[in-house]
């Protein structure tokens, strides 16, 4: 800012030129311009005395700002903040899951303020119902040569290098599952910018046929998906809760029927479950309900399963056919496991089958937290950096890795007598492993192929758990042709 901006709040006068209120909380002037004459902004005008006679009230739509009383009408109309019609693609709920008002737990107290032995009998639930799983998972850090260029570009800082990182690993992945083709439709949840799906664009070069979906809930600066020209692929930008997201609504998949790959790049807690329903409920389901046949699927092969299998026995797997899928395949980077949610959970069946249930799904995914905030930071610097990333949401600030600093209700001082940093961390590494295990559990009932791996360095981000999924038909076919 120049000094010319900082020296009248210095003194106690506004700047020339602008808005002489003073703003209490931010401890300065309102830095807005003001008409010529006015002494005062449009939203303080209210403040002087040549303005006494117009009353300005909060908007009924959205009380953080204000309008005049005898506009209200007008205002109304064009009030960013008023209901806009549903598209057909908007489904209240559709998503969300069976809501079950007896499992739904009553007000619960903070970690923090839970007895020592009920905590400590959390703890042993969690290990018990832990036993057996594996919490080594393999590494599947790659990269994509589409990415090299910008990757190698001195101009970069470390935070743009950590997501090309991920971006070039997550692209990597996708390749690796024999994803990236044409004639296909890659959905990226919680979008963003559209950065992954950018590059899934450019590692595909020329391919046919090439859609993509961007599904993000709220507006977003600096997209990328509009600088997307190419003839053979369509970039479309949704806004809408994936909650209430119903895919076959969507013309390009109701009309072209094009088999669909998820992705997604840190997919926050409860999204991730939203996504997975959105993708192999409401939309695969929906063709077995219909029991339609999509066009890619009617030029079949007459080989029986059976004639399929002596094929493959005898060496000649790559005459195997191609069995379509609504969805093709998920590759999803997993996120901040303490904003997850009971009733919208995809693996309620897993955590029942352990005894386990809402009261302890609601522990752990708090928990979940500390296997990423480290529990030494003070709450003045959790709220720091809480509201340093709310004032930063659209720049490339994407990443989740300080998600455990947004569950304040947490006082690590009042755990430091029962539990070290280090087994807080491994309790939280369990507490995310147990949610996802109950995530694969959901997949594989579901006729899908499932795996966790590690696919960065966590000192490149701490979310470093890639979930991805084939459907069983297309991961067999990979064993054959390996």
């Amino acid at each position: 800012m120049a000094d010319s901006a900082r020296t009248p709040h210095a003194t106690g006068f506004p700047a020339e030129g602008r808005c002489s209120y003073y703003v209490e909380k931010k401890k300065r002037f309102c830095r807005m311009v003001v008409a010529a004459g006015k002494r005062f902004c449009g939203e303080h005008a209210g403040a002087a005395e040549e303005e006494n006679a117009r009353k300005r009230i909060l908007c009924p739509l959205d009380p953080k700002h204000t309008v005049y009383e005898d506009q209200l009408a007008k205002h109304l109309k064009k009030c960013n903040s008023r209901e806009k019609p549903k598209p057909d693609f908007f489904i209240q709920d559709i998503n969300a899951g069976l809501k079950d008002e007896t499992e739904i737990p009553e007000q619960l107290v903070p970690i923090s303020s839970l007895p020592e032995d009920q905590l400590e009998n959390l703890i042993k639930k969690l290990r018990k119902a832990s036993e057996g799983l594996n919490s080594t998972l393999q590494d599947h850090i790659m990269s994509h040569p589409a990415l090299y260029d910008a990757l190698n570009d001195p101009k970069n800082g470390d935070s743009a290098t950590k997501h090309l990182k991920q971006q070039a690993s997550i692209l990597g992945n996708i390749e690796k599952l024999k994803l990236l083709g044409p004639r296909r439709c890659f959905v990226e949840f919680g979008a963003g910018k559209g950065k992954l799906s950018h590059w899934v664009d450019i590692a595909l070069k020329d391919a046919e046929k090439v859609h993509f979906i961007l599904v993000e809930k709220v507006t977003t600066r600096f997209k990328v998906d509009g600088k997307h020209r190419k003839k053979n692929s369509v970039f479309e930008r949704l806004q809408i809760d994936i909650q209430h997201l119903c895919l076959n609504k969507i013309p390009v998949l109701r009309e072209g029927k094009l088999p669909v790959v998820g992705i997604g790049k840190h997919l926050c807690g409860v999204a991730t479950d939203l996504a997975l329903r959105c993708l192999v409920e409401t939309y695969a389901a929906s063709f077995e309900e219909r029991n339609e046949e999509p066009l890619a699927k009617r030029i079949k092969n007459d080989k029986t399963e059976k004639e399929i299998n002596t094929l493959a026995k005898e060496g000649n797997e790559k005459n195997v056919p191609e069995k379509w899928t609504p969805v093709a395949g998920i590759v999803i980077a997993l996120c901040c496991h303490h904003r997850c949610d009971w009733r919208h959970y995809v693996g309620k069946e897993y955590f029942r089958a352990l005894g386990l249930g809402a009261v302890e799904f609601h522990y752990f995914q708090r928990m979940s937290s500390w296997a990423t905030c480290g529990m030494q930071k003070t709450s003045f610097e959790a709220s720091n950096i809480t509201t340093k990333r709310k004032d930063n949401q659209n720049d490339d600030s994407e990443e989740h890795d300080e998600g455990g600093y947004r569950v304040t209700d947490d006082s690590s001082e009042s755990l430091s007598g029962l539990l070290t940093v280090e087994e807080k961390k491994k309790i939280g590494h369990l507490c995310k492993l147990l949610i996802d295990q109950g995530r694969i559990q959901y997949l594989q009932q579901k006729g899908f192929n499932p795996a966790l791996q590690y696919y960065t360095d966590p000192l490149v981000s701490l979310e470093n758990v890639l979930l991805t999924a084939l459907p069983i038909h297309s991961s067999q076919k990979q064993l054959l042709n390996r």
